[in-house]
C-alpha cells in the first residue's frame, strides 16, 4: 500500500533529521567541515551549526510525532523539512564557488536529495487507516 510506505519512508527521513540534528548539536564541527572547510573550527559557525541541529531536531521531532498518529499534520511536518533543505540547496548554490572542493558536491547533492525526498514523501501523505 502506497500510503504506509510512504508513511515509513516519511518516518525515515524524520529519524535522519534527528540524527542529523543531535550530532550538530554534540559534534557542530563534523557537520560544518564538508560545508565551509577550515572555518568549522570558528566558534560562531559552531554556533550556527547547532542552531541548525536544533532545527533539523525539531523538524524531525515534529514529523515523527505527527505520524506516529493518523492525524492530517503529518504532511505539513514532513514538507516544512524538505522546505529547510531547499533552502540549505539554494544558499550552498549561492556560495558554491567558495566552498571546499571536496564538500560542496556532496553537501549540494545531500541538500536536493533530502529536499526531492521529503517534498516528495510529503505530497504523497495520507492519514493510514486507523486500523493498522
Amino acid at each position: 500500500m502506497v500510503t504506509v510506505r510512504s508513511h515509513a519512508l516519511a518516518r525515515l527521513v524524520a529519524w535522519g533529521r534527528v540524527g542529523i540534528g543531535v550530532t550538530a548539536l554534540a559534534a557542530p564541527t563534523l557537520m560544518t567541515r564538508p560545508w565551509v572547510g577550515d572555518a568549522a573550527e570558528d566558534p560562531s559557525v559552531r554556533l550556527l551549526a547547532r542552531t541548525m541541529g536544533g532545527r533539523d531536531l525539531a523538524l524531525g521531532a515534529g514529523a515523527l510525532r505527527a505520524l506516529a498518529g493518523t492525524a492530517p499534520e503529518a504532511r505539513p511536518w514532513v514538507a516544512l523539512g524538505g522546505l529547510a533543505d531547499a533552502v540549505d540547496a539554494v544558499v550552498t548554490l549561492m556560495a558554491f564557488r567558495t566552498l571546499p572542493r571536496l564538500g560542496r558536491w556532496g553537501i549540494l547533492a545531500s541538500t536536493v536529495g533530502a529536499a526531492a525526498i521529503s517534498l516528495g514523501v510529503a505530497a504523497s501523505l495520507d492519514p493510514l487507516p486507523t486500523d493498522r
